[in-house]
Order: C-alpha cells, then structure tokens, then sequence
C-alpha cells in the first residue's frame, strides 16, 4: 500500500506495484547519477517541461530503489511501466513533488 504522507508513488512495473520514494540516499544517488550540482536544476527541468528521458528513468530508478526496490536501470529499462512514458514521466514527477513538500 502506498503512502502519500510519506512522499510515496505508486508505479507499476511489469504488471507489480511498487511504492517509491525519494528518501534522502535516493536523492544524493539521484544527483550523482545526473551528474547535477544541485537538485534544483532537476525540479526546474520538469517545471519547465525540459526534462529527457534519462532524467525520468533516473528519477523512477532512484525513488525504486528508496522503496526498497532491488533492480536497478537495466532492469527498469526493460521493464514495462504502466502508462508507458507518459506514466513514467507523470510519475517521476510526482516522486520530486512529494520529496520536497510539507506535512500534509
């Protein structure tokens, strides 16, 4: 079961429901893996709708893997999202939104 008061996403990966989050290892793997100074640059990427497709998969890969996820991006990118990527990007979105709001 998903937790949103959590920062938790439901993503459906190869017909089994996952939930991710973005915990605070997951973050600092996330930067590193964009090779990013800072966070902010990523959350202004999908503000402005000027992410690509590695920023989704590194997003939905790192927020697996705060869920406590064992794949890694391989198996991610031979998996089947639900939603295809459109889904996936709605998805990776919300992982970013939920990491960085308040208490509901």
């Amino acid at each position: 079961m998903v937790n949103p008061h959590r920062g938790e996403v439901a993503i459906v990966l190869d017909g089994r429901t996952h939930a991710a989050r973005l915990t605070l290892g997951a973050l600092a793997g996330l930067e590193a893996d964009l090779g990013a100074d800072s966070l902010v640059g990523v959350i202004e990427r999908f503000e402005g709708g000027r992410y690509s497709t590695r920023d989704v998969v590194a997003v939905l890969a790192a927020g697996l893997r705060g869920g406590g996820w064992q794949g890694g991006v391989a198996d991610l990118l031979a998996g089947d999202i639900a939603g295809g990527p459109v889904g996936a990007a709605r998805a990776a979105a919300e992982l970013l939104a939920r990491a960085f709001q308040g208490p509901a």
